[in-house]
């Protein structure tokens, strides 16, 4: 039986140095996917919906304008005061990821790279954190290719942070919108 546990991740303002955060946690909701959502979003904002970083990344899930305004969100304002759109985006946002890496995904889960087990999950995960271009470059490179953002959080963390979540019924799509 596996017994769920609080999460213990960090914020990734919290710290810069990537080797002092945790390696795994569990919310109550396990492996699903409402619990991968709401691990990234702790270790993101630690859940806040309205809050805005040091780079200007903003609500629960830390989007930029850039990518934001890519999914159709125009007013920021907007953004930051409606959970509902936030939902949405992350969602819009899995959904471009997996369909940009979906060779990277056939090819490449269920093997090791650099020790870590390749999931889906993960991959979706580090696309979120780097950029889906940034993953691809990884796999490219045999993971040989070190990205970190501006906390010091790496790519290969979040492959191996998120890992083994269900993100199967998330649908590729090329051009999502809200």
């Amino acid at each position: 039986v596996d017994v769920p546990q609080m999460a213990t991740a960090m914020p990734a303002e919290a710290t810069a140095n990537s080797e002092l955060l945790p390696t795994s946690f569990t919310l109550h909701t396990g492996k699903t996917f409402i619990g991968f959502k709401e691990a990234l979003a702790y270790r993101e904002s630690r859940g806040s919906y309205t809050v805005v970083n040091r780079f200007g990344y903003m609500g629960k899930y830390q989007f930029g304008k850039r990518i934001l305004r890519f999914f159709g969100v125009n007013d920021m304002d907007e953004f930051l005061n409606s959970p509902e759109q936030q939902e949405r985006v992350f969602t819009l946002s899995l959904q471009r990821s997996k369909w940009f890496l979906r060779k990277e995904i056939e090819k490449y889960v269920g093997k090791k790279i650099n020790g870590i087990e390749i999931t889906e999950s993960g991959i979706l995960a580090a696309a979120h954190l780097a950029g889906a271009t940034s993953v691809r470059k990884y796999f490219k490179c045999q993971g040989n290719y070190d990205f970190a953002d501006g906390n010091g959080i790496t790519l290969q963390h979040y492959l191996k942070l998120f890992a083994g979540y269900d993100t199967s019924h998330i649908v590729p799509e090329e051009k999502p919108k809200i």
